[in-house]
């Protein structure tokens, strides 16, 4: 008879890798989310965030949300729902809208609620959800809990994606979820086309846009970037990144919204966002409004890395974003890699399967707009002496190569 925990004992790779002492996860930092870390005791230049616009760090984000504590307490203890609701959140859901140019938007607990809660509320039987392969894991997870049937599309290629289209029922209900801005790759969705192609067969369209937020289009996303708001069906945001807080939000129509608000289980059956974490946010979202240096500042810091790591011949493959991948297709080659980057006093983020497709290893890294000059160049000179050490690097022939066998 077979013991439900018979496959844990299959489980070893996590520890071998602990036994060799290059483990990469679950690994605490002491002091984080600055442009500087705390990394087991040694002070490290911080790559590896998501604090895009490093507001986790502002005094006027930090005293928004201590002050909404005050207030409030630390938890709400229910559901938006029922007891749960704050003017806190109503504000932000107002805010937000206007922000991302919609007629309404729905405030979640986080950014992973969000998007189960609105494709599972969305999609029903006899519906289709059409998802690009690199999507978000939050994403095709709730693709698999809605009770409508799934397909996907290779990344980024709109000859699938109208493949896909094509061989469904033309009465049937169909949403297509994107990225904006895809977490690994760092490269951008191509909206204009994609709208096009919804508009030609009758689907609806979604953005994640958790890492489009804050940083393209001036901050308001990548369907503002495209100048494709009104064209967007759906923009989902999330406040783990830009708005320096946790969290996330759905955005369309005033109709639309008001049906996930009644459907979202994942809404409907969890606590809502406590008030120090909604103040944070709102907080950040005064500063995205009317700082707009914050973002320019990033964009100038991550071409600065973009052109650094070119020019030393790292593959960073189709990134166009602050998100700048190392792509280096090796598992044992990318945890060494980050573990080298550690001793030269640089933390990155190692991605492996099933994070990324078998063969599509990499190091991830991210850029603020609170790096000052000086952070950076040390990053670069730290991958410089790892990518001599560890033969990383190719020549411009070489890489010129690699990313067009990779792009066929």
């Amino acid at each position: 008879m077979a013991d439900l925990f018979d496959k844990i004992g299959g489980f070893t790779q996590a520890k071998e890798a602990m036994a060799l002492g290059i483990y990469p996860y679950f690994r605490a930092l002491s002091v984080s989310e600055g442009t500087t870390a705390i990394f087991e005791g040694k002070e490290v230049v911080m790559i590896g965030s998501n604090n895009y616009l490093g507001l986790t760090t502002d005094e006027r984000v930090r005293r928004a949300s201590i002050e909404a504590i005050e207030r409030y307490g630390t938890s709400v203890t229910g559901s938006r729902f029922l007891n749960g609701t704050l003017e806190l959140h109503l504000e932000l859901d107002r805010r937000l809208a206007k922000f991302v140019g919609k007629e309404a938007a729905l405030v979640f607990p986080t950014g992973y609620q969000t998007n189960v809660g609105t494709i599972t509320a969305l999609v029903q039987k006899g519906d289709y959800v059409i998802i690009d392969k690199d999507d978000h894991a939050s994403i095709v997870d709730g693709c698999l809990m809605c009770r409508g049937e799934l397909k996907r599309f290779r990344h980024n290629d709109l000859s699938s994606l109208e493949d896909v289209l094509r061989k469904l029922p033309a009465e049937a209900g169909k949403l297509v979820v994107v990225d904006g801005v895809y977490s690994m790759g760092g490269d951008l969705a191509p909206l204009p086309e994609l709208v096009e192609i919804c508009k030609r067969f009758g689907a609806r369209i979604m953005v994640d846009d958790a890492h489009g937020i804050g940083v393209t289009g001036g901050g308001r996303g990548t369907a503002a970037h495209f100048g494709l708001t009104d064209d967007v069906d759906l923009i989902m945001g999330t406040f783990s990144k830009s708005f320096a807080s946790i969290g996330g939000f759905i955005a369309g129509s005033a109709d639309v919204i008001h049906y996930v608000q009644h459907h979202a289980r994942s809404l409907i059956f969890s606590a809502a966002l406590p008030a120090g974490n909604a103040a944070a946010a709102l907080k950040a979202l005064d500063i995205m409004e009317t700082e707009p240096q914050h973002v320019e500042r990033l964009w100038a810091n991550a071409n600065y890395m973009r052109q650094g790591l070119v020019e030393q011949g790292y593959d960073i493959g189709k990134s166009n974003t602050p998100i700048i991948p190392i792509m280096l297709r090796d598992d044992y080659r990318t945890v060494l890699a980050w573990h080298a980057l550690i001793e030269e006093g640089v933390y990155t983020n190692p991605v492996l399967p099933p994070g990324v497709p078998s063969g599509s290893s990499l190091l991830r890294t991210s850029y603020t707009a609170t790096h000052e000059r000086e952070h950076l160049d040390r990053a670069l000179r730290a991958f410089k002496v790892v990518g001599e050490r560890l033969d990383l690097t190719q020549t411009s022939n070489e890489l010129a190569k690699t990313q067009s066998e990779f792009s066929a």
